[in-house]
């Protein structure tokens, strides 16, 4: 059984009152407890619980959960909608066949999520300088927020490009169109990525080494978390030698390893282990809402509602003997890790096995859209393929070949003799099969347009590789926000 503190909001009365009233709405938070703005400064203990409150915002169905998974892996050719034929997901459909619409519920969802998460960060950060507490507590809390603001935009600018960048607490109510141009004031790609490096520069600087925390404060933001988002960043930039240099600081660390078993990475055994660098906390009934449940195996007995299932592509990538295959995907019928037979009354013959929650050997409780299953958003073999990626494109391929056999190794695979782009690409593809980074790596590599064709998918190049922006949120900033080419 799991025993962490659960990390859960703490508001107070002057955070609600942020902006306009549109701005208001697009918080969506409740608060347990209201106090005063005075009485929230005269106790130092809240500041931690102010900063919990931005983590618990990864918790909620708009962030990591049902639009989430689809647009980062339904997308993708590692998986189909899934499910029954009648059940479209709401536009779990359209997403699987690229058929892209601005009114698309799930692009508003992980829209309106993440700037909810960074309306919390700014509030946060706002009353933190405010609040007399240890300044070296006051410090870590600072970078533990501006982490998790940077990862935000982190999500944001990969989906749909230059993003507004909120940055601060909108305190003049009365001046709707200030305060519609710092919501909606579009900024281009590289001032987000710009903003992003700084704010996990920032972070750096002020956070500790994993190994500081207590059982209690086991997966607050780190030191190497933020080394390690940065280096992704940098990645996405093609700042090859900035993401050589960042991943390696990772490394260098002693904090983390690969673990020995592939397929406990993704269980309960396996959470926050040495190869875990970041993930979203969850416990029952405190729970990443309906992550498992959305890709759990649907019909008799039923475990879920049967989305994101791996597609045929994915089961004929992997070489022989690869044993990230049987730790990535459920196939139906067979016997689970937890000795239960999975029966052929399930209506696919696949299911995801890293969102696998198991009823009998992990936490389960009589929820199960609330179940306590962690989400791994940065991995150590992450960082090894970034280094791996970056070192090729350097010209230093001695230092790829090695971090990339270091990966095959633990696969069950021979060491391969030379290194290519694509073979390292290959890695990266079935290492992070089924975790979200599928579709955003084809974007940023150029591979797209071929991947989605062998996938019978349409892939429209100039158009397809950024999301639309929501037209909900166009019609919030009065036209502030201009939608992506090729989206009406």
């Amino acid at each position: 059984m799991k025993n962490r503190v659960t990390i859960k909001p703490f508001l107070f009365a002057a955070l609600l009152s942020l902006a306009s009233a549109s701005c208001e709405q697009d918080l969506d938070v409740d608060s347990q407890d209201r106090v005063s703005e005075s009485d929230f400064l005269n106790n130092p203990d809240n500041a931690v619980r102010l900063v919990n409150g931005v983590y618990n915002k990864m918790l909620d169905f708009n962030m990591y959960s049902f639009s989430w998974i689809g647009m980062t892996s339904i997308t993708s050719d590692d998986a189909d909608k899934g499910s029954i034929v009648g059940d479209t997901g709401t536009d779990k459909d359209k997403l699987d066949a690229l058929n892209f619409d601005s009114s698309l519920i799930s692009f508003n969802d992980v829209w309106k999520g993440r700037y909810d998460g960074i309306y919390r960060a700014n509030n946060a950060l706002f009353f933190l300088e405010k609040v007399t507490i240890d300044p070296a507590l006051k410090n870590r809390l600072i970078g533990e927020v501006k982490f998790l603001r940077a990862l935000y935009y982190f999500d944001l600018v990969r989906c749909y490009g230059g993003v507004p960048l909120v940055t601060e607490r909108t305190q003049n109510v009365s001046d709707t169109n200030a305060i519609l141009q710092a919501v909606y004031g579009r900024k281009t790609k590289a001032e987000t990525y710009a903003f992003i490096e700084t704010e996990l520069t920032d972070a750096i600087n002020r956070l500790p080494l994993k190994t500081t925390y207590g059982p209690n404060d086991l997966g607050r933001a780190t030191k190497q978390a933020a080394q390690g988002l940065l280096a992704k960043a940098y990645l996405y930039e093609e700042k090859w030698q900035d993401a050589f240099n960042s991943a390696g600081d990772v490394m260098a660390s002693g904090q983390y390893s690969l673990l020995a078993d592939y397929a406990s990475v993704w269980r309960e055994v396996g959470e926050n282990g040495t190869e875990s660098v970041f993930e979203v906390q969850a416990v029952m009934d405190n729970g990443l809402v309906d992550y498992s449940n959305v890709q759990g195996p649907r019909g008799t007995p039923d475990l879920g509602w049967g989305f994101n299932t791996p597609s045929v592509a994915l089961v004929n990538a992997y070489e022989a003997g690869d044993l990230r295959k049987n730790g990535t995907i459920l196939f139906v019928p067979s016997v689970l890790w937890d000795g239960f037979a999975a029966p052929t009354t399930w209506n696919n013959p696949r299911y995801n096995y890293k969102a696998y929650q198991s009823p009998t050997q992990e936490t389960w409780g009589t929820n199960r859209s609330n179940s306590g299953k962690n989400l791994r958003i940065l991995k150590y073999s992450d960082i090894l393929l970034i280094r791996a990626e970056a070192a090729f494109k350097l010209g230093n391929t001695g230092e790829a070949l090695t971090q990339v056999n270091l990966i095959r190794e633990r696969a069950g695979l021979p060491d391969l003799t030379g290194i290519t782009l694509q073979a390292i690409y290959k890695e990266r593809h079935l290492e992070m099969a089924m975790e979200h980074d599928r579709w955003f790596d084809l974007i940023r590599t150029g591979q797209a347009s071929n991947a989605m064709a062998a996938d019978g998918k349409t892939f429209t190049v100039g158009v397809n590789e950024l999301f639309p922006i929501p037209q909900e949120q166009i019609v919030k900033s009065n036209g502030r926000l201009l939608q992506n080419p090729g989206y009406n």
